[in-house]
């Protein structure tokens, strides 16, 4: 069996590469994983996977008829917020998969906000043909519901992805705490520099160091690299690609004040204390779910000082998710293994 996967994979975000890195430790030894990339090259090489550009016609053609079946996921794809092109462009790789008559598994997927008439309708035509659906929250379940399609629904399969030992970490100083910020509308200089004086007073009360984490280069370091300055001899930009790798870094630190989805997730799932930044529903979904603080951007405080302090007395007083909720919510999302397992026997 030879199955092509599909997703934002090869595109330097650590959240997609993480669902690549988790779909595959999920995929049935008997089946050949053939994966559609932003960067073929670093894919075959990170992976050590048969990899195609996902934007060359003519290799996603080829590499659809040399395949039984093709997997749309995981994550966020069929959305029109932040692109009207990715609802277009997985919905026609999925119909055009369909109508060759492959296996077509929607995988782990985070649907929507679906805003336009037509992107609404193509992912309703698209999931109703698969053969297996799974998805990774409420909402998501919720609307296939009203679709009267047939799905699972289970915790975000990188709950479940093997986490590395990072050695890069352990010469920094202890304690440690993470900061993933994202370029966003909503994040704008008023509240960058809001949060970063908030930074500095948050370090300064808490005596930690701050490890800023780029989850996306071309979205993330550009932040890292205007908030370090201002913590010069207290903080490190971390760099890191592999990841597996990414999420053994937060076995290593003490709180993560992150806008970044997996990287909360990462963060739970190794123990670690959360703070959210939401800027996307997904990440509220989580909050709610796990019942983590946090604001939403567009209601961040205007004062650094409440920041601060809220940081420090989470810091001082939270608590990470237990041991039990960790290993119930592993556990949940291995049905997204189960799935393929059935879908390939």
């Amino acid at each position: 069996m030879r199955s092509l996967l599909s997703g934002y994979y090869g595109k330097g975000n650590g959240g997609d590469e993480a669902l690549l890195a988790t779909l595959l430790q999920m995929l049935p030894s008997h089946v050949t994983p053939v994966v559609l990339s932003g960067n073929p090259e670093q894919t075959r090489d990170r992976y050590n996977v048969e990899a195609y550009d996902r934007m060359s016609p003519l290799a996603v053609l080829q590499a659809l008829r040399s395949c039984d079946a093709l997997i749309w996921g995981g994550g966020s794809l069929i959305q029109d917020v932040t692109s009207t092109i990715s609802p277009f462009y997985y919905g026609g790789l999925m119909a055009l998969a369909q109508s060759m008559g492959l296996k077509t598994i929607a995988w782990a997927q985070g649907i929507g906000p679906l805003l336009r008439p037509q992107t609404r309708w193509l992912a309703r035509q698209n999931f109703t043909g698969c053969t297996k659906v799974s998805v990774r929250d409420r909402a998501s379940a919720a609307l296939l519901s009203d679709w009267q399609i047939p799905h699972i629904v289970a915790p975000d399969p990188v709950w479940a992805l093997a986490a590395k030992p990072v050695p890069a970490i352990w010469d920094l100083p202890q304690p440690r705490v993470a900061v993933t910020l994202r370029k966003h509308p909503q994040l704008t200089e008023v509240r960058l520099a809001n949060l970063i004086h908030a930074l500095v007073e948050f370090q300064k009360a808490t005596q930690t160091f701050i490890i800023l984490l780029p989850f996306q280069k071309s979205e993330d370091l550009e932040i890292a690299q205007a908030i370090q300055p201002h913590l010069a001899d207290v903080s490190q930009i971390l760099s890191l690609e592999d990841p597996q790798i990414l999420k053994g870094v937060f076995r290593d630190v003490e709180m993560v004040i992150g806008m970044r989805l997996h990287s909360l997730i990462m963060a739970a799932a190794e123990g670690c204390r959360c703070f959210a930044l939401s800027y996307d529903p997904k990440v509220n979904r989580l909050m709610e779910d796990l019942m983590i603080p946090g604001w939403d951007l567009v209601n961040l405080p205007d004062e650094p000082q409440l920041i601060s302090q809220t940081w420090i007395e989470y810091y001082t007083n939270g608590q990470a998710i237990s041991s039990g909720t960790i290993q119930i919510l592993i556990d949940g999302a291995l049905q997204h293994s189960n799935l393929l397992c059935e879908v390939f026997s």
